[in-house]
């Protein structure tokens, strides 16, 4: 079961996109080998997530595979219903859907000349996306245990949601403070499975640049995640001409192990059953391996108390 496999740290990444398809499936068997519960793979203009999963999936044996988040606005329901079924008959226990997207909220994006187009009021187009694909007929073989799924919630009506209508909430970007306020909103019961962005680098001005950089470019193309922190108390001088200290410092944990393991156990003890680390560093057209494995000590079953 899920559940059962995923355990408390796993890796989220972006890396896997621009990497060809051997060298994925290498990193994947050594981050399974590294004793990680759990993969987690984002979507944008690389591989589509049903590839990229069969990928990941095939090239391990018992880690779960995520879908951190599948983008609804790239397929119609039907296509990622079945799909999800095809991925938990082949590998049972071992997949787990993540929704959200474009779709869900924001602006329209333009990559290349190809737009996604954005969508309208986010609740009641993820809750209609649900229907739709709870809808769709069984022909095949049916799943077991039935796939989980997560929904990629900042807000709390979305996380309402997720708790509603899923196994729980996959928040992005989310300092301690929102990992308490969603464990509130989403009850005892609910999983929460929180993305951590980490700079495994003790030069502090170094990481910090490295860390700025990646949330500036999300302050500029992703209004949910500007409104998320503005729900968090941040204002205009944490946003408007970049992040600010501060705002980076509460988003991402940047140092030596025991630093990020200090904020991987600070959302734990906020409520979080999982946290998912995704490593930058100076180059991002090299995959993290040398910090996947330092990290990987927060993997095991003791490291955290």
């Amino acid at each position: 079961m899920v559940e059962r496999a995923l355990g408390r740290v796993g890796i989220w990444t972006f890396a896997f996109d621009g990497q060809p398809a051997g060298l994925v499936r290498d990193a994947a068997a050594e981050i399974e080998e590294l004793g990680y519960g759990a993969l987690w793979f984002g979507e944008a203009f690389g591989r589509d997530t049903v590839g990229q999963a069969w990928l990941l999936l095939g090239a391990t044996e018992k880690m779960v595979i995520a879908a951190g988040i599948a983008n609804v606005a790239l397929r119609d329901p039907m296509a990622l219903a079945t799909a999800e079924r095809a991925l938990g008959e082949a590998f049972p226990g071992r997949y787990l859907l993540g929704l959200g997207g474009q779709r869900v909220g924001g602006r329209s994006i333009d990559a290349g000349g190809y737009t996604i187009p954005s969508g309208g009021q986010p609740l009641a187009l993820m809750r209609g996306y649900l229907d739709a694909m709870d809808a769709v007929p069984q022909y095949g073989p049916t799943p077991d245990p039935p796939p989980r799924r997560v929904l990629a919630a900042l807000g709390p009506k979305m996380l309402a949601l997720a708790a509603e209508r899923t196994w729980g909430a996959h928040p992005y970007h989310a300092p301690v403070e929102h990992t308490a306020e969603a464990r509130r909103i989403i009850g005892s019961d609910a999983f929460l499975g929180v993305e951590q962005v980490v700079v495994l680098d003790t030069d502090r001005m170094r990481a910090r640049a490295v860390a700025q950089a990646h949330i500036a470019g999300y302050l500029d193309s992703a209004p949910h995640q500007v409104a998320n922190v503005r729900r968090l108390g941040f204002g205009d001088a944490d946003i408007l001409g970049g992040p600010s200290s501060r705002l980076v410092d509460a988003i991402v944990a940047y140092g030596d192990v025991d630093t990020i393991a200090d904020r991987v156990r600070g959302h734990l003890d906020a409520g979080a059953d999982h946290v998912c680390l995704q490593v930058l560093s100076t180059d991002p057209s090299v995959l993290p391996l040398p910090q996947w494995r330092e990290l990987a000590a927060l993997a095991r079953p003791t490291a955290l108390g």
